[in-house]
């Protein structure tokens, strides 16, 4: 096995061995958005395991999913707190030229949390929860030195976490907690696409009880993109 593979294996094994989190929301929630049949398998897979991958291409629903659950959970009190975590650097370019103070730089990044967010429920309850600290949204970086006990943690656009910053997310779970891990290795803008530690995670979960991967294969965005999308592939390749 990869040593960097065996690394982000044993380190969610350290962690599973000791918490098992199987758990569902006892009086699931009505959300606005319902899900389909696939995102409904995908939200199963996250209530059944201390740690879920969900990969799939942009527009595939994984981010919404990762959050109805989380908020389905967090609203049946079966966690105290949802974490969510997004590396600060995508499509090549660098928080520290954009305007403002730390965050006016965040904004951008952390929009399409917000976006899921209040298309699932009530805008005024989402605030609040925000508002009141129940949820939180951070830099990837800012996890080191950071432990999350009965908490649901999303790591967003995880393709652009490296295999050590991976290692680094999962030895932040503690006791009582979830994590989601949300991601398309198709979308990678780290500079070698073999550092992804969505690519290690993938291959870890395999080798792992209570550690799932499941690929959202339905896109929702608009019918053009598709066609559009396999030229540019088309071009690269």
């Amino acid at each position: 096995m990869d040593n960097n593979v065996e690394s982000v294996v044993n380190a969610i094994a350290t962690h599973h061995d000791k918490f098992k989190e199987k758990r569902k929301p006892k009086n699931p929630i009505k959300f606005n958005v319902s899900l389909n049949q696939e995102q409904k398998q995908a939200k199963g897979i996250i209530y059944d395991n201390t740690i879920s991958v969900l990969t799939g291409a942009a527009g595939s629903g994984k981010t919404l999913v990762a959050c109805q659950a989380a908020l389905d959970l967090l609203f049946n009190k079966e966690i105290e707190k949802i974490i969510v975590a997004r590396p600060v650097v995508t499509a090549k370019e660098d928080i520290g030229f954009l305007p403002g103070g730390l965050k006016d730089k965040l904004d951008p990044f952390i929009a399409p949390i917000y976006d899921n967010m209040y298309r699932l429920y009530n805008k005024e309850k989402i605030d609040k929860e925000f508002a009141e600290g129940r949820i939180e949204i951070i830099p990837f970086a800012f996890m080191r030195g950071r432990n999350f006990s009965n908490s649901f943690i999303i790591l967003d656009e995880a393709q652009n976490i490296t295999d050590s910053q991976m290692e680094l997310a999962i030895t932040r779970l503690c006791e009582g907690s979830k994590m989601c891990i949300v991601g398309d290795v198709g979308q990678i803008d780290l500079k070698f696409k073999k550092d992804s530690g969505l690519y290690f995670v993938s291959k870890a979960v395999a080798a792992i009880d209570g550690v799932s991967h499941f690929h959202l294969k339905t896109n929702h965005r608009h019918p053009i993109v598709e066609p559009i999308l396999e030229i540019y592939k088309t071009l690269r390749d």
